[in-house]
């Protein structure tokens, strides 16, 4: 079968490209499958492409080739003409603007995916096209019951799991005295509600440390606050990393403290370590990717959330048998996102959409 995925750029370090090349990689081994980046934004890709995977872009938007001053119509353009052109079985579209693209003029044979991480910013696009397409995916239970009720039962609506990774994965050996966090430093993230708690954790454990990996708009706002609480000593900018399992994989615990945690993908890869998860039980938070008590401990969000999250942390840090038990429970939680497993459900749909009159 030859799959198409189409994304706004493979080039970057966001999560649902991440989600999108493991995917395709995941794929790869039994089917034809190219991924198509609307925009090349760099000249290498920051996460590795599987070699058995194809990747093109459409329009060059590296810095310093300037588009010309109609460059959107040019990239719509360019888009327009893929779509119709397009030849192959199935397209998975990434993001509500390329699926409505995708279901206004991509070819009727080719079997049409959204496959959707958030709510759309504007509804009224995707409820007018959407269904033209064949399914929805989501990758969890909340986001299916929320595309549900917005298509209004117009369209059939799957959850499957983001996969990890191809394996082997790195392994924690659980002995480092550290904790770690990774992703995008940006408000929803709340990596200051960390580094607040960890400050507690350092008073009484001062021997641990906290590594913070990524990048973003808050990060002058973190080193601030870092320096206000004196944590030179124990809190760490690790910078951006294309292997953030293998990070992961010297820690001994990995601190999740989002508001609002969509994709799920430092979680995933923290569990394919071995290492426990700590974070807030929130409506759409950690907890759609968890099992509290088998692999990560939780606590409520509100009134002393911060004095909870750190009694959280320190009541691993000071059990080393509760550590353990919690890792062996993370990689049985890990094998069900394995890429073979989340493939085969991927192959049923696709298999099963084809086969529709």
């Amino acid at each position: 079968m030859r799959i198409t995925f189409l994304v706004p750029s493979a080039y970057g370090m966001r999560g649902d490209i991440r989600a999108t090349l493991n995917l395709a990689a995941a794929l790869a081994s039994g089917h034809h499958v190219e991924i198509v980046s609307v925009k090349r934004t760099r000249d290498v890709p920051f996460f590795p492409i599987d070699p058995a995977i194809r990747l093109r872009w459409l329009v060059d938007a590296r810095p310093g080739r300037h588009l010309l001053p109609r460059g959107q119509v040019r990239t719509e353009v360019a888009l327009w003409r893929m779509l119709r052109a397009l030849r192959s079985e199935v397209l998975i579209t990434a993001r509500p603007a390329l699926s409505v693209q995708s279901a206004r003029y991509a070819p009727r044979e080719v079997v049409k995916i959204a496959r959707e991480w958030t709510r759309p910013a504007v509804p009224t696009p995707v409820q007018r096209y959407y269904p033209r397409l064949d399914a929805v995916v989501t990758s969890t239970e909340t986001g299916r019951d929320e595309w549900t009720r917005l298509l209004d039962d117009d369209l059939s609506v799957h959850t499957i799991p983001d996969p990890l990774p191809k394996g082997p994965w790195p392994r924690s050996r659980m002995d480092n005295r550290i904790v770690s966090a990774g992703g995008r430093w940006v408000p929803d993230k709340a990596f200051d509600r960390l580094v607040r708690a960890f400050a507690m954790v350092a008073d009484k454990r001062p021997d641990w440390r906290l590594r913070l990996y990524g990048g973003g708009s808050e990060e002058k706002r973190l080193r601030a606050l870092v320096a206000e609480l004196s944590l030179h000593n124990h809190v760490y900018f690790m910078g951006t990393t294309p292997d953030l399992p293998g990070e992961f994989a010297k820690a001994s615990i990995v601190a999740v403290s989002s508001r609002r945690e969509v994709l799920g993908m430092a979680v995933n890869e923290a569990l394919s370590c071995g290492v426990p998860i700590v974070g807030y039980d929130g409506a759409k938070g950690v907890a759609q990717f968890v099992r509290p008590g088998i692999d990560s401990v939780l606590v409520d969000e509100g009134a002393g959330e911060i004095e909870a999250y750190a009694e959280a942390l320190l009541s691993l840090v000071d059990d080393e048998r509760k550590r353990m038990t919690l890792a062996a429970g993370a990689l049985e939680s890990a094998n069900q996102r394995t890429a073979p497993a989340i493939a085969a459900r991927w192959q049923d749909l696709m298999y099963g959409l084809r086969s529709r009159p």
